[in-house]
């Protein structure tokens, strides 16, 4: 639709005051730019000034310039499909029967079949053992999924339903699930509501199944017989605290420091697992246990400081384009911690590829206002406490 830029002008001057207009095209991806002074608030400026344009097949965006206010306004108005439905049921049933599968063959006692298909056979015999694992887990995925669902409708943002994603293979049966947003968040408060909403929901679920699970567990000393192999999860700061409150000690607890300080030894721990505390006491974690705290290294995972992860809208909201600095030393970070657990490796990847990319809301005006500022940094604060260096580590009879 061809607009006369004196008909809009008007629209426009109702809420800014105009100080210069600069014609635009299709090299500049905007129809015209209008620069001045908001006349009114912000968020209720975006939300008049949109609806005034709409007929018109206008969208507004309002950007910073320097020390003005500058409106742009480009050619379009995004209407969001409707979703298939079937699609995220299927993807759940597949994920429900798949988290069991590894749930059962995580909580697996029996004997050791001579074939493959022997051990298939009774992990399959043994499935329901494998439910309190994927009730636990997939409630707490359902609640940090539904957390971002419920937040984008609250504020009238169309967004997908979660798509889960089976992954029968894998310890947890799952890579987890996701939502997309199917249009951009109107401004900064309603993107950070939308991204924090997730971690914050699947941890409320999360810490008390860990702590019922931890409750359903039991001490043991860790020994390694010739032939034999185990995995024994990381630690984050949160997990260590979860565990000395069940237990009363810190655990994995080692036979001995090996000639250092305590301090030393558990900074060491920490960042390498290094070395396997053999001989020492840990906590041999129940399948409810499992699913707390798989919740804990999700919530980890998706509070990442980098591109579309939920992390990287917190950032965006508090440091806006400046968050994209952070890209180089997330890498390097990365990287790092591959030589330790080398899944960190993909995730670089992921980031190399996808961790440039931020959800830029339409209205960049509006700013936080403090308690969701002190949201945004609460959430760093929970991506630290949660954040755990070596999630996994395969030992075996001789090494790892």
């Amino acid at each position: 639709m061809d607009v006369d830029i004196e008909i809009l002008t008007p629209i426009v001057r109702r809420f800014l005051y105009i100080e210069d207009i600069t014609l635009g095209g299709e090299r500049e991806h905007y129809l015209a730019r209008f620069r001045g002074r908001l006349l009114v608030d912000s968020a209720q400026a975006y939300d008049q000034l949109a609806a005034l344009l709409k007929p018109y097949e206008i969208t507004p965006l309002f950007r910073m310039d320097g020390e003005q206010h500058a409106v742009l306004l480009v050619s379009g108005v995004i209407r969001p499909q409707p979703s298939n439905g079937w699609v995220n049921l299927v993807l759940f049933l597949l994920t429900l029967a798949s988290v069991i599968f590894a749930g059962a063959l995580y909580a697996y006692d029996g004997p050791e079949p001579s074939s493959a298909g022997g051990l298939l056979l009774n992990i399959l015999r043994s499935l329901p053992s494998g439910v309190p694992f994927a009730v636990s887990l997939l409630a707490i995925l359902l609640a940090h999924e539904f957390g971002h669902y419920l937040a984008g409708r609250y504020h009238k943002t169309q967004v997908t339903l979660p798509y889960f994603i089976p992954f029968p293979l894998s310890p947890f049966g799952t890579m987890g699930a996701f939502i997309r947003l199917k249009e951009p968040p109107k401004n900064k408060r309603i993107l950070l509501d939308i991204g924090i909403a997730g971690p914050l929901a699947g941890l409320v679920v999360a810490i008390p199944v860990l702590l019922y699970g931890l409750s359903l567990s039991k001490l043991d000393t860790i020994t390694l017989h010739p032939g034999q192999a185990f995995t024994l999860e990381g630690n984050s700061l949160l997990y260590l605290a979860a565990k000395f409150l069940i237990f009363g000690q810190l655990l994995p607890a080692p036979a001995s420091y090996g000639g250092v300080s305590p301090l030393l030894y558990w900074v060491r721990y920490f960042f390498t697992s290094q070395p396997l505390p053999l001989g020492g006491v840990d906590v041999l974690i129940s399948p409810v246990a499992w699913a707390g705290w798989a919740g804990l290294l999700v919530t980890a995972l998706n509070l990442i400081p980098a591109g579309q992860l939920d992390g990287g809208h917190v950032m965006y909201v508090l440091l806006g384009k400046r968050a994209r600095q952070l890209w180089p030393a997330i890498m390097i970070a990365l990287i790092l911690l591959g030589f330790a657990w080398s899944g960190w490796w993909l995730w670089a990847l992921l980031i190399f590829m996808l961790g440039r990319l931020y959800a830029e809301p339409l209205d960049q005006i509006t700013p936080l206002d403090a308690r969701r500022r002190a949201v945004a940094w609460l959430g760093i604060l929970i991506f630290f406490l949660v954040f755990t260096p070596v999630p996994l580590v395969q030992a075996v009879a001789g090494g790892f």
